[in-house]
């Protein structure tokens, strides 16, 4: 059977975010899956258990391991551990050279390896996936394809990449700020890192943005492009974007303070 992530879920990097009742708060509002960034390393798998244990419904899944330094062996331990619960989506991908290092070689074939060792069934994977390469392994491999820092414009592409036959679960970067200048620094500090890793780099260039756009923290084209902002109901049309274009699910991410209220506003305004 494959996972229920519902229409709109939560993506936060694991640690202190959510707490037991943040996550069953998020839950009671709609959101259907809470995606915890655990690259580079495994250690997201530690709030993983805790935070299903504190919920009913909602999908947890990992956002995601990194092949590179989570061995498959302890991901398969841990999958066997929550046997007792078909909320648990294992989410994994090549992570970055950047970060990776020299190890980081011909990570398409790394990826494939990885699922070989994997002793989790298809409905319950998930693949990091930004190219077509990548896309079409993930349709082959797995039940949810999950590109992150992406616009509507690659969701539509995506959805044509993979076909109807898996879920397609972009990621958002949003900022509940309407003055464009607030909203776009604080966009822009989020981005910062990013815009440092060529995997994201390349796959902008190839949705059509320019190494003009790349540069000096990213033009205001880019900015706008890879985060929603505005007042919550503006922000829930450019959301409802990516289904439009072809997504199943979009897992949303609250950029800037008071991620609570922000997503309480955001539920208000996808009800």
């Amino acid at each position: 059977m494959t996972v229920e992530l519902g229409r709109f879920g939560v993506w936060t990097m694991a640690g202190s975010w959510p707490t037991g009742a943040e996550a069953a708060e998020l839950e009671s509002l709609g959101f259907g899956a809470l995606w915890l960034g655990g690259s580079p390393d495994g250690s997201v798998l530690g709030t993983v258990e805790a935070l299903l244990g504190a919920t009913e419904r909602i999908t947890v899944a990992t956002g995601i391991l990194n092949v590179w330094s989570t061995p498959a062996q302890e991901v398969n331990e841990r999958y066997r551990d929550l046997a007792w619960t078909d909320r648990f989506l294992v989410g994994i991908g090549a992570g970055h050279r950047e970060i990776v290092g020299e190890v980081y070689q011909s990570p398409y074939q790394k990826l494939v390896h990885y699922l070989d060792e994997l002793d989790v069934p298809r409905d319950r994977l998930a693949l990091a996936a930004l190219g077509p390469r990548v896309l079409q392994l993930a349709a082959a491999r797995t039940s949810v394809a999950h590109p992150y820092l992406v616009t509507p414009e690659h969701t539509a592409l995506a959805r044509e990449t993979v076909g109807a036959g898996v879920l397609l679960a972009p990621e958002q970067h949003v900022v509940l700020e309407s003055s464009p200048g607030e909203a776009r620094a604080l966009a822009r500090q989020a981005l910062e890192f990013y815009l440092g890793l060529t995997n994201y780099t390349n796959n902008w260039l190839r949705s059509g943005f320019t190494e003009d756009d790349l540069a000096d923290g990213g033009s205001d084209r880019l900015v706008d492009a890879l985060v929603a902002w505005g007042t919550p109901e503006r922000v829930a049309s450019r959301l409802r974007e990516h289904h439009d274009a072809g997504a199943d699910h979009v897992a949303v991410q609250v950029i800037g303070p008071d991620r609570e209220r922000a997503y309480r506003e955001l539920a208000a305004a996808l009800a």
